[in-house]
């Protein structure tokens, strides 16, 4: 062989040899399987993949979980998808990647999880549904929820509209301002609402719209409901006598506006709210909210339990409903601890 035969065959073997490293570097990494010991890291790892930061509720929500995993040695890997369900299946996707133990995450909405949980389950990671609930034809793409009971706590709702208004022999009218159309927060709340309040003639939903669950939603709802009706809170001429909001956020927003056009809430027309947040508190004290519908955020705890049994190939519930309570003007309510959000 020549000598600039043999000078570019050593090119060659290097370039072959470095782009066989480069490639091998870039590689997926290798499946689990599903008899692999609890963690092959030094200690649990959880791709957590949140919804957002829309409210209160939802940060003190996020902070119980990275409180939890610190105090439990759970390395929480946090993934904010800014109201996106896209930006949540792509952290799932990096969580399948970087081989995490376990993945937990806040559905956006219930449909269109099927493909993404299947790599993750072919990866051998168990998936853990928090707060919100998926919809799907194979329910061994995940191994458990834990959250709220929804349909009951709009079931809560419409029985205290039915201990306010009993004996009540005018239509009572409710202004109705859902969640996010989609989620299961928002759809089994009015859901369960709704199998019992449509059931009784003394009510009427005249109004209805989605506020995706943000303040500044509500407060537009309420200008546009306003400013349709010469400043007056009516819907076809009539007077609105129940307003039924599918989140504090929400609630709070239109009662701003409300309060900018001088409309009182609290005795000719009533609020009834979910979340339980400080501030929907205070206006229950105060007397212009009438019913808050606890929905607990902090359940960190609970998850990171969830999270060592299913790292350690253990068996958990399909469901898990956290404890709530019911806040309204029937109780006492000088016993309420801050809400810490």
């Amino acid at each position: 062989m020549s000598k600039k035969n043999h000078y570019l065959s050593n090119i060659l073997v290097c370039t072959v040899a470095f782009a066989a490293l480069f490639l091998a570097s870039c590689s997926k990494p290798a499946p689990k399987e599903q008899n692999e010991p609890d963690s092959v890291h030094d200690k649990i790892i959880v791709g957590f993949s949140q919804i957002g930061a829309e409210s209160a509720w939802r940060i003190f929500n996020s902070k119980s979980m990275q409180a939890a995993a610190d105090k439990e040695g759970i390395q929480l890997l946090f993934s904010n998808a800014e109201q996106k369900q896209e930006n949540q299946i792509k952290a799932i996707r990096s969580f399948i990647m970087y081989q995490v133990d376990v993945i937990v995450f806040v559905p956006i909405v219930q449909n269109g999880w099927d493909l993404v949980l299947k790599d993750a389950k072919d990866a051998g990671i168990p998936v853990i549904i928090c707060d919100r609930k998926i919809v799907t034809e194979d329910e061994s793409l995940y191994a458990g929820y834990i959250g709220t009971d929804s349909a009951e706590e709009g079931r809560n709702a419409a029985k205290f509209l039915q201990r306010k208004y009993e004996g009540a022999e005018h239509l009572v009218r409710i202004l109705e301002i859902r969640g996010t159309d989609g989620s299961s927060a928002s759809d089994d709340r009015m859901k369960g609402f709704h199998e019992i309040i449509d059931m009784d003639k003394r009510f009427s939903i005249v109004y209805s719209e989605s506020g995706d669950f943000m303040r500044s939603r509500g407060k537009e709802i309420a200008r546009n409901i306003l400013n349709q009706n010469n400043n007056r809170l009516v819907v076809d001429g009539n007077p609105i006598d129940v307003i039924l909001s599918a989140n504090d956020g929400m609630t709070l927003g239109f009662l701003e506006v409300l309060d900018e056009h001088g409309i009182k809430t609290g005795s000719d027309i009533t609020v009834v709210t979910f979340d339980a947040q400080q501030e929907a508190i205070d206006r229950l004290v105060a007397g212009q909210i009438n019913c808050v519908v606890e929905c607990n955020p902090d359940i960190g705890m609970q998850v990171m339990s969830l999270v060592k049994k299913v790292a350690a190939h253990e068996y958990i519930p399909r469901s898990t409903h956290v404890a709530e309570r019911v806040f309204s003007e029937f109780d006492n309510l000088s016993d309420i601890e801050p809400r810490g959000y």
